[in-house]
Parts: C-alpha cells; sequence; structure tokens
C-alpha cells in the first residue's frame, strides 16, 4: 500500500480542478520556451504526470505543449525523455491522423520516442504504417542527422516482429532482409570515434583510424562481428551488433518457408563442390572459407543469401571464441556469443539442409573444445540441440553428446537454476523428437529428477510435462520408488554440497548427524543408489528404515518439505500414465509396492497421509480396471487386512483395501475365486473387527475412525452375501455390537453420534442378511444396475413416457 504522503499526493491529483489544471499547462508551457530547462520544469513534468496518471479518465493536453513534449523526445537529456514519453502515452489517442502527426513530429528516435510510437499504435493498420516510414528510414545512406536515429530503428522493428509479425509486406521484409546483410557482413572494419595510433606528432591531420581487434589483443584479420572491439564503433557497426541480437528471430520469423526440390538440389550441389574445392573447410579455417563463398553467395535470391551471410557470420563468431580474452567481461561475452550463433546456425541449417555439412566441423571442434569444462553448460545445450536436429543427416555419432547432457550436468549443476531451467526446456521442446531419435534419454530420469528435488518450486511444471514420457514398462516400478525417495533425494543432495564446502573436523552444528552419516563408507552405497546417474541398477527396499532413520533430521529442512509437497501430485501423473503402458502382471507388481511403501516413506506427518490419500485413490482405479488383481494379490491383501497395526498407523489405505476385498472378492468378478477364498478372507477381517471393538486402542494411537468399522463390516456382509454358511456369524456378531452399544461401556469409540451410526450401519446389514437373494443384490449389484442406460434404451418404456412428459411440460 501507499504511505500517508504518497495517498494525500494522489488525492489532490485527482480532485484537481479544471481551471487549476488550465493555469498549470499554461505555466509549464512558459517553462518550456526557456532555452534551458530547469529543476522547476523536471518537478512540474513529474507532476503532469502524476495527475494525468491518477485520473481514469484520459484527457487531452493543448496542441501547443503536445507540440513541446514531442519536441522533448530528442532531447540530449534521457529524463526528460523519459518524463515527455510517459506523459504523453497518458494523453495521446490512437487516432490515424494524430499517429502520423506524431510521427513526423518526432525528429530524432531513440528508445523512449520509439516505445510510444508502437504505443500509440490502435491497430495493425496504423502498425504496418509505422513499420512502412521506419523500414522506408532504412533504406538508402543515412546523414548525420539520423545517424543516431537509425540505431533506434531496427530494435523497434524487432519490436513491432515479435507481436505483429504480418504487419511487415514481402516488400518491406526484402528490403530489410537486403539491408541486414549488409549490416552484418559489409560493416567498417576500422574503429569509430576518432581513435588514434598515438605518438608525439599526433594531431588532428595526422589522427588515422585504426583497425578493429579481436578480443585477445590481435588486428582483426576479417569483417567486423560483435565480438570485435576498439575504442569506438562507426554506426554500421552499431547496426551490425543490432542486426546479430535480431538475426534468429528475423529468420524464425520471416525465412522459414521451403523452397522447392531443383532450387535445394541446385543449392546442395553448389554447397558440396565448395566442400570439395576448398581444403580449407576441412581444416576448419573458417576465413579461406568465408572467402570462398562470398561471390557465389551474391546470386542467390534475398532468402537464401541472408542464411549464407548469417551462416559464415556465425561460423566466424565460432572462430572467434577460440580466442583468450583478455578481460572477464569479454569472456562472458564470448558464451552468449557462442550460444547465439549454435541457435541461428540450427535454423539456417534447418531451412538449408545442405549447409550441415560446412557446418559440422566446427560444432563438432566447438563441442570438443568446450566439453571437458562445465561452465559452457549453457552453450553446450545448443549444440547438443544442433546434434540432435542434424546428427541423423550427417551420419555421426552423438553418444557423448548424451551423456553430458543427461549424465554430467544433472549430476554436477543440478544447484544451477539458469542451467535447470534451460536443459528442462530442452527436454519439453524436443520431446517427441528425443523420443524417436534418442530413447536412451529415458534411463537418466533418476538423473533428471535431481532437477526437481533440489527445486521442486521451479521445476514441478516441466515434470508434469516430462514424467508421463519417463514411464514406460521398463522404468514403471523404479520410477516408482524414486518418487516416493524424491525428499530422501533433496536431503541427500544438501548433504553433497554440505560435504564439499564443509570441511570434516567441523564443530558440532545441526545436519552433523546425517552429514557424518553421508561420510560413513558403511552407509555410502545408500546415498550412492539415490544419487545414481542411470536406471537399473538395483534398489534399497531392504535398507529403507536405515536410510530414513539416517535422515530423520532432514524432515523440517525446507527444502525437502517443499519437495514432500510436490510428490502426491507427480504419484497421480506417474498413475494415470503407468495404466496405459504397463499389463496385468506389471500392475499387480506395482499393488505390491504399494502396500509396501505405505509404511516404508520418510518421516514427514503430512508426507505419509498425502501419499496414502494417493495410493488409496489409485488402488481403487487399478481394481477397477483390472479386478481380477484381487484374486490374484488375494494373499498379500489379506495379509495387509490382517494386520490390526494397519487400522491405526495407514487407515486411509487400510480403508480401501478393504474395500476392494468386499467390492471384488466374488466370482462374478473373476471365475477363479472360490468359497475357500472367500472363508478366508471373512475370517481375517472378522478377526480385526472383533480385536478393534473388544478393546481399547493401544496406547499412543486414537480410536480407530468410524469409517475403518463401517468399511469392515460392509466387506463382511458382502462376503457373507456370496457365501450363505457365513450369515449366522456376522450376524451374531451385529447383535453382540448392538448389545455393547447399549451397555454404554465401548472404549474404542468416545463418539457418541459415531457409536450411533456404526449401530444403525450394523442394523441395516443385519436386516438385509435375513432375505441373502436381496441382500446380493443389494451389495453387490449387477454392472448394468449401476450403470443404467435406461433412457436410451428404446426396447423399454422410460424413453416414451420420457418424451411424452416433455411434450407435456414444454407444449406450446
Amino acid at each position: 500500500m501507499y504511505s500517508h504522503a504518497s495517498e494525500s499526493l494522489i488525492k489532490q491529483a485527482r480532485e484537481i480542478q479544471e481551471s487549476e489544471l488550465l493555469k498549470f499547462y499554461s505555466r509549464l508551457a512558459k517553462l518550456f520556451q526557456v532555452k534551458e530547462l530547469s529543476h522547476e520544469t523536471l518537478d512540474s513534468l513529474q507532476r503532469l504526470h502524476l495527475i494525468l496518471s491518477a485520473n481514469k479518465f484520459t484527457r487531452k493536453l493543448p496542441s501547443d505543449l503536445q507540440q513541446r513534449l514531442l519536441l522533448l523526445l530528442s532531447s540530449p537529456a534521457e529524463q526528460l525523455q523519459v518524463l515527455s514519453s510517459a506523459v504523453l502515452r497518458e494523453t495521446l489517442p490512437s487516432s490515424g491522423e494524430e499517429l502520423n502527426s506524431t510521427q513526423e513530429n518526432i525528429s530524432q528516435l531513440n528508445t523512449h520516442a520509439a516505445s510510444l510510437l508502437i504505443s500509440q499504435a490502435g491497430s495493425k493498420a496504423e502498425l504496418s504504417s509505422l513499420c512502412a516510414r521506419l523500414v522506408h528510414g532504412l533504406e538508402g545512406r543515412p546523414s548525420e542527422g539520423t545517424a543516431r536515429s537509425l540505431m533506434f530503428t531496427l530494435p523497434a522493428l524487432k519490436s513491432i516482429v515479435t507481436l505483429s509479425p504480418e504487419c511487415l509486406t514481402e516488400e518491406h521484409v526484402t528490403i530489410l532482409s537486403q539491408r541486414i546483410i549488409d549490416w552484418l557482413r559489409y560493416a567498417s572494419i576500422v574503429q569509430g570515434g576518432g581513435a588514434s595510433s598515438g605518438g608525439f606528432f599526433t594531431g588532428p591531420r595526422s589522427r588515422q583510424p585504426l583497425p578493429t581487434a579481436e578480443l585477445d589483443g590481435s588486428v582483426s584479420g576479417d569483417f567486423f562481428t560483435v565480438l570485435c572491439v576498439g575504442q569506438g564503433f562507426t554506426e554500421d557497426q552499431w547496426m551490425n551488433v543490432y542486426s546479430f541480437s535480431m538475426l534468429r528471430r528475423w529468420l524464425l520469423t520471416y525465412h522459414s518457408g521451403s523452397s522447392s526440390t531443383v532450387d535445394a538440389a541446385n543449392r546442395l550441389q553448389l554447397s558440396l563442390s565448395h566442400s570439395y574445392d576448398d581444403r580449407s573447410e576441412v581444416d576448419g579455417s573458417v576465413v579461406s572459407m568465408v572467402s570462398a563463398t562470398s561471390s557465389s553467395s551474391r546470386l542467390l535470391p534475398p532468402k537464401e543469401r541472408l542464411r549464407e551471410k548469417a551462416f559464415q557470420y556465425c561460423q566466424r563468431l565460432i572462430e572467434q571464441c577460440d580466442r583468450k580474452a583478455q578481460k572477464k567481461a569479454d569472456t562472458e561475452l564470448q558464451k552468449a556469443c557462442m550460444a547465439e550463433a549454435v541457435c541461428i546456425l540450427d535454423c539456417v541449417c534447418i531451412e538449408e539442409p545442405s549447409l550441415v555439412f560446412r557446418a559440422f566441423p566446427s560444432i563438432k571442434a566447438l563441442f570438443g573444445r568446450l566439453s571437458s569444462d562445465l561452465s559452457f553448460a549453457r552453450v553446450l545445450l545448443p549444440v547438443a540441440q544442433f546434434y540432435l536436429n542434424h546428427g541423423e543427416l550427417a551420419a555421426v555419432d552423438c553418444e557423448s553428446v548424451w551423456k553430458l547432457v543427461f549424465g554430467r550436468f544433472p549430476a554436477e549443476l543440478f544447484s544451477d537454476p539458469f542451467l535447470s531451467h534451460e536443459l528442462l526446456r530442452f527436454l519439453r521442446l524436443n520431446l517427441e523428437n528425443l523420443q524417436l531419435r534418442v530413447p536412451e534419454f529415458i534411463r537418466f530420469f533418476p538423473n533428471l529428477l535431481k532437477f526437481l528435488a533440489w527445486d521442486s518450486s521451479a521445476a514441478v511444471e516441466d515434470f508434469v510435462d516430462l514424467l508421463p514420457s519417463l514411464v514406460t514398462e521398463g522404468t514403471a516400478v523404479e520410477m516408482l520408488h524414486t518418487l516416493l525417495d524424491l525428499p530422501c533425494l533433496s536431503a541427500t543432495l544438501v548433504l553433497q554440497l554440505r560435504s564439499m564446502s564443509l570441511p570434516i573436523s567441523e564443530p558440532s552444528s545441526r545436519g552433523l548427524m546425517s552429514l557424518d552419516a553421508f561420510r560413513n563408507p558403511a552407509f555410502r552405497g545408500l546415498f550412492l543408489f539415490l544419487l545414481r546417474v542411470e536406471s537399473g541398477s538395483g534398489h534399497t527396499i531392504d535398507r529403507l528404515s536405515t536410510l530414513h532413520d539416517l535422515l530423520a533430521e532432514a524432515a523440517d529442512w525446507p527444502r525437502v518439505v517443499r519437495c514432500a509437497q510436490a510428490v502426491p501430485l507427480l504419484l497421480h501423473i506417474y498413475f494415470n500414465t503407468v495404466v496405459t503402458v504397463a499389463d496385468e502382471k506389471l500392475l499387480a507388481h506395482l499393488v505390491l509396492v504399494m502396500l509396501e511403501r505405505s509404511s516404508l516413506l520418510i518421516n514427514i506427518p503430512s508426507f505419509h497421509k498425502d501419499v496414502h490419500r494417493v495410493f488409496s485413490s489409485h488402488l481403487l482405479k487399478l481394481c477397477k480396471l483390472r479386478p481380477s488383481l484381487v484374486v490374484d494379490q488375494s494373499h498379500e491383501l489379506l495379509e495387509f487386512a490382517g494386520t490390526t497395526a494397519n487400522v491405526y498407523s495407514k487407515e486411509e489405505v487400510y480403508t480401501h483395501v478393504v474395500w476392494v476385498l468386499g467390492e471384488y472378492l466374488s466370482a462374478s468378478s473373476d471365475s477363479r475365486c472360490s468359497v475357500t477364498l472367500i472363508t478366508s478372507c471373512f475370517e481375517t477381517l472378522e478377526a480385526v473387527l472383533f480385536e478393534i471393538t473388544s478393546s481399547a486402542p493401544p496406547p499412543g494411537t486414537l480410536c480407530p475412525a468410524p469409517k475403518v468399522i463401517t468399511t469392515l463390516m460392509s466387506a463382511l456382509a458382502k462376503l457373507a452375501s456370496r457365501s450363505h454358511d457365513l450369515i449366522p456369524r456376522v450376524s451374531l456378531f451385529f447383535s453382540k455390537l448392538r448389545t455393547v452399544a447399549r451397555s454404554g461401556l465401548v472404549p474404542w469409540c468416545t463418539d457418541e453420534d459415531d457409536l450411533i451410526a456404526i449401530v444403525t450401519r450394523g442394523e441395516e446389514l443385519w436386516s438385509l442378511l435375513k432375505a441373502p437373494g436381496v441382500a446380493q443384490s443389494v451389495l453387490t449389484p449387477p454392472p448394468h444396475i449401476i450403470t443404467p442406460r435406461w433412457h436410451r434404451d428404446t426396447n423399454l418404456a422410460l424413453p416414451l413416457q420420457l418424451r411424452v412428459l416433455t411434450r407435456l411440460t414444454h407444449s406450446q
């Protein structure tokens, strides 16, 4: 919220009277007539902006004041440019005539004037008119007065291209492409700003322009690029830099159309003749290669010529990046230029496949030079993109690239937020291509999940899209274990970084016990498994409880807690995916994993509840999809349901396991279900229900939830309705339950309303079981009863009745 003083100023600005505003306009116009603008003028402009922006109604300035503000847009003082632009944004309408007048009155284009012009274009027609003016300004040789203005024209056009590419006509595209070619390839190679070679006799007449230099200090030996340095730069050199900054967007927007087969064949032949005739390409000499192709490229159409010049420019940039920069800032510039150059080469080669064979020698050399230094990781991602798109055409081995990108990068740079974002974005954008050409990337999923474990808030959205592609029949089981162990992985990554930064003799502090365990060779195997790079290297199920004990103190670490909160969402996505790829045998295995892992989770109470809720939900879906799973895994399900401790510690999962047994353990669901199996299940559940309703809960635990008891009662009633010999036994239990409830001594239920609900449910089931045939129909109705389609069945009278009622109620 605003402070009291700020609110007071805003209130005054909103309540100003029209007469006072006109006087203020007049006083401000007089201030503009002074040759040198004072601080009072700046304060008045700021006040005018506050008045205009605080009011929701758009005001119109007097014409003389508006003209003065337009002139201020070309002022050498940037503060005046900013203020005048801000005021004009609040006032100028977007009518066509006034927009043209604004464009004509701006004598010199700059950043603020350009943004004002773009913002005031209210339609595509006006934006197209503005584009035409800007493109016209780029034609021909600029005069000295418009040289600086020209430097802001290209960024303005780039903004328009980004917002509305269709505003440029084909003619404009051709003109601008030609200008970009000239700026990229034929910019001046001497320094600007009157650079001198120095010396005692240096004077105005003896000053000679110096050539531009490379980043290592040597004299530049070829055409100017963004990596050439000097004491000053000429206007066309600045345009060279601006052209390079928008080149990729320009190519993607206007030069992505496919050419004819004949033209492609001719260009392929021309490219191959260059590669055979010029041995320097094989040797990696970019300068010689550029010289060899410059003359032939003049014969190409504008689009192909721009691609050729962009190709040459990027090749030269890669060659320049091989030089050792003298300044650290220039080293970072080299990295940025390398990444952009490779991206542009990728765009060019996608549209012109014949260039792949000329580009790959330099790309391969670049990868070989940078792959051992992880500080160039963000540069190597565009290189990997190039290999992915063109490696098959060039018939090169890409295995080392994928081992680096999916192996070393996540393992060693998981804490780099920029690399994490860019690598996950690379995966999302290229998912289909990777599945087709690099299917082995799936085996690196334990490594990729390190990004999620380290910063789940930033990476969870990416993995919502990526996870379905990582779940296959071969990875399903290990993936489930890995997702459940994700909080443990998060804690292990924290310990890994602490282990590298803290000495072994660090005094006692928080986390030291887990850090000691991480450094202990006896437990090293557990942590190394969590930190594995590839899947299929064993499991830790036998020692998970040990691992959870070692990481007990990590349960409240913020990074671990955030990671645990992301797991339930990913589990939902996992189960929704796995049912589409798994066979019945795999689904049966997953049911066992869910039962086993429900008690093997890191000690975060909320995490336990969330995972149990997900398990319960998807256990029902799996059994509904494949009812035979209940018979297949009946032994394990009965073992889980027969453990009384699960009633108190895994209430959610236990309730759903009992419901599944009562619902699907029947001959109608699976013909293999025998009376013996039904009786065995009945006896198991009966023993648990008798135990929990005949004594108080164990010390330190709450009373069993009413839902658990009523689910057990319903399951027993369902089983008894399928085997009538069991009906007397369950009826006897219901009668005892009513008697105990009336006596008032019920240690297993402290809430009276819950007890009434349980007894009422027992009486309902008891009444049903008195008529076994009715009980089976009610408790286990056939499928056509559960999902009726009577309103669509033309053989029944109901559709006819509905039509008659509709006509009666909607009669005209």
